[in-house]
């Protein structure tokens, strides 16, 4: 096999090739905080472009931006039993507002010492259900549709850049509702927001469905989710939208007055996506040269990359470049003209790893025949030969939306090819789901790829819910969610208990 622009093939090991991938794609590295990440201008072009897609979609469903503080007190978590106990572990405590120095050295003030502790926000459903106790005081002011960009704490154990750190970036939303109804309507309408963004702008294909009771968001009444599989087999959870019921609302007593003249409690719904995204694009698309960007969120869609030598020739060439980066920019295309007094090659191969959607290479012979070579990064092999094309300029420059476009569109077939072909149906116990998984391996990450598997069970909540979970996580496996298109049930049998199925859901290893 030819040399790949890695030195980790994702069939060598997966978790390797990712590390690699964000590393030498020039998305992110590690903070000197551990479970930090430091996002390079490259990952934070993306994550721009996915908060400008996104943001569009959620203000065209009727909500409107705001703001709340990064710090929580500690009384306002206090306040939702259930949800304390979701977060209790995860979360980071400010306790001191100022240090002193003592012999040379910064320790706490104990003078300083706070009266309440403060919650660094691991999310906000307290703090802005208190902001929607003040807010909200009759039907006239539902439903209340809010969302905020903002960064969150969550103290984890083992991080994984975009997949899981400490301190990460999200949209969340935030709704109140008059009843059940409207707001079931919103945690859904989300959901689908969601499932849309996600295969239209990051050409990830994923299954919407709803989550087991075990892995419902802490206080919620439903929680649904979007699950993509990645290139390991392995579901992401890309996204959830969450109805909370009136948990919340008493909790913080969010009431109305009613078109009746009566106090009652609001239905709240909460809903979000991260920069987790950007790794399930990672693993969605990327190949052993690197990452493969859908042209949607990539930071600059065509760069041209003019092969210098360092001769009076290259203002000439220069100016070739610089005059198509201006057709192409008159298409609103994101261009860039890569003039770094480096080797050609290199620059190339820095491109392939970063995962330009289109690379364009010109020498001499080009600008003078009026032409360009590119290379499609989706395509970039034939085998082991890396392929480029030749085309007039003009031809180019006429064809350069079509190909974004058809770029687009074959990284999400490519994609749900795989996610379609790797859920097996043919389950039909858990000897079955032993027999098709295996004992997992002591790393989380060991094993060959497995997919998922579809399987009828009884829906089953409480401890005969806990038993399942068990038996699973033996096998490292969890319930994925329920798809909201199911099959038909045909008299089928629960593969835990035996018992009359009563829904479809999706099983498999996760992140």
């Amino acid at each position: 096999m030819s040399k790949r622009a890695l030195t980790v093939t994702r069939e060598q090991s997966f978790p390797e090739w990712y590390q690699e991938a964000v590393r030498d794609g020039d998305m992110a590295e590690q903070s000197p905080v551990r479970g930090c990440m430091i996002i390079k201008p490259w990952g934070w072009g993306v994550w721009e472009r996915v908060q400008a897609e996104l943001d569009q979609r959620i203000k065209d469903t009727g909500h409107e931006n705001c703001y709340f503080p990064l710090f929580i007190p500690m009384s306002f978590i206090a306040k939702e039993a259930e949800h304390v106990e979701g977060f209790a572990k995860e979360m980071a405590v400010v306790t001191h507002h100022r240090l002193k120095n003592e012999g040379g050295k910064l320790v706490l003030d104990p003078d300083a010492k706070l009266e309440e502790p403060l919650i660094v926000r691991p999310t906000s459903e307290t703090i802005i259900g208190d902001a929607f106790q003040r807010w909200i005081k009759s039907y006239r002011d539902l439903p209340l549709l809010i969302n905020q960009w903002a960064n969150v704490v969550r103290w984890e154990m083992r991080t994984r850049l975009f997949l899981r750190t400490t301190e990460f970036l999200w949209q969340e939303g935030h709704t109140a509702h008059a009843d059940r109804d409207d707001a079931m309507a919103e945690t859904l309408k989300m959901l689908e927001v969601y499932r849309e963004f996600a295969e239209n702008v990051l050409a990830m294909p994923v299954i919407a469905g709803e989550k087991p009771a075990n892995e419902r968001f802490p206080g919620a009444d439903n929680t649904y989710s979007i699950e993509a599989m990645m290139q390991d087999g392995k579901a992401l959870q890309a996204g959830t939208s969450h109805y909370l019921g009136t948990h919340f609302a008493k909790a913080q007593n969010i009431q109305f007055q009613n078109q009746d003249g009566k106090l009652t409690h609001c239905h709240t719904t909460s809903w979000g996506v991260s920069t987790r995204l950007i790794g399930g694009v990672i693993m969605s698309h990327g190949d052993d040269d690197g990452l493969r960007l859908p042209p949607k969120i990539a930071p600059r869609q065509i760069v041209i990359v003019p092969m210098l030598r360092d001769k009076p020739e290259d203002a000439e060439l220069k100016s070739y470049c610089a005059e198509l980066e201006v057709e192409l920019k008159a298409q609103g295309l994101r261009v860039l003209v890569d003039l770094k007094p480096i080797k050609s090659a290199e620059k190339r191969w820095n491109w392939v790893r970063r995962g330009a959607p289109v690379i364009v290479e010109v020498g001499g012979r080009d600008a003078a025949g009026g032409n360009v070579t590119f290379m499609r990064r989706d395509r970039l092999r034939d085998g082991d030969k890396v392929v480029s094309q030749t085309q007039s300029r003009a031809e180019f420059v006429a064809g350069a939306r079509t190909l974004l476009e058809a770029i687009q569109d074959a990284l999400f077939a490519e994609a749900k090819e795989r996610l379609e072909s790797n859920i097996v149906t043919h389950v039909r116990s858990f000897a079955d789901i032993e027999s098709h998984f295996g004992v997992a391996a002591g790393d989380d990450d060991a094993g060959e790829f497995k997919g998922w598997a579809g399987v009828m069970w009884a829906k089953p909540e409480g401890a005969a819910l806990d038993a399942i979970a068990e038996q699973l996580k033996a096998l490292k496996l969890t319930i994925r969610n329920a798809p909201l298109v199911q099959p038909p049930l045909d008299g089928q049998c629960c593969v835990f208990s035996g018992e009359p199925a009563r829904e479809y859901v999706l099983i498999g290893r996760s992140y």
